[in-house]
């Protein structure tokens, strides 16, 4: 197998974030955070008080203190990462279980903002499409169409096997295309 220039790179980034340079940490954070929260976003956390911002920050410090523990290219911290996202958001899940929290302080309803950025849109259409599968093939949808992540992200990320996600995917693409014309908004 012959290794590219980007893959060289993309190694060499990865490497310099796990010797500690602040600047490789700020590119691997630049790359994924967004692709992170939206994730984080689509899936439950079980409790109200904390958003997905929230685990996501909570991901990255996990990611910060166990990088040392990671081997691979900047694909794979991708699956890595998400993870680690996955396995912080089941913990902040369980908490909310033992107590069921809502939020104290409501925010008053504001005037929206002047329309939202098309690719905001078009994401929220995309979830709210993916909302009705089940959670599974969502979840896989989701890191794969939506995130961008390869069968091999995808797979770390959620912990199943490729073979899962495969399935999983196949399923869910046939589900939306069987079901009624939905109409994506102007």
């Amino acid at each position: 197998m012959t290794i590219t220039r980007g893959e060289r790179r993309e190694r060499t980034l990865v490497d310099q974030a796990a010797a500690g340079d602040p600047s490789a940490w700020r590119e691997l954070y630049r790359r994924h955070h967004g692709r992170l929260v939206v994730w984080l976003a689509s899936r439950p956390t079980g409790d109200a008080a904390v958003a997905a911002e929230d685990i996501a920050a909570d991901a990255w410090l996990t990611a910060a203190r166990s990088i040392s523990d990671f081997h691979g290219d900047d694909d794979d911290f991708a699956g890595w990462l998400f993870g680690v996202a996955r396995r912080v958001g089941l913990n902040v899940h369980r908490r909310g279980q033992r107590r069921q929290t809502t939020p104290t302080d409501e925010v008053p309803e504001q005037a929206p903002a002047p329309g939202p950025e098309p690719a905001s849109a078009d994401l929220d259409w995309a979830l709210s499409v993916l909302r009705h599968l089940p959670d599974r093939e969502r979840e896989v949808l989701t890191c794969m169409e939506v995130l961008g992540l390869d069968t091999a992200g995808t797979s770390q990320a959620l912990g199943i096997s490729s073979t899962a996600v495969r399935v999983a995917r196949h399923r869910g693409l046939r589900k939306l295309r069987a079901a009624p014309a939905v109409v994506r908004p102007a």
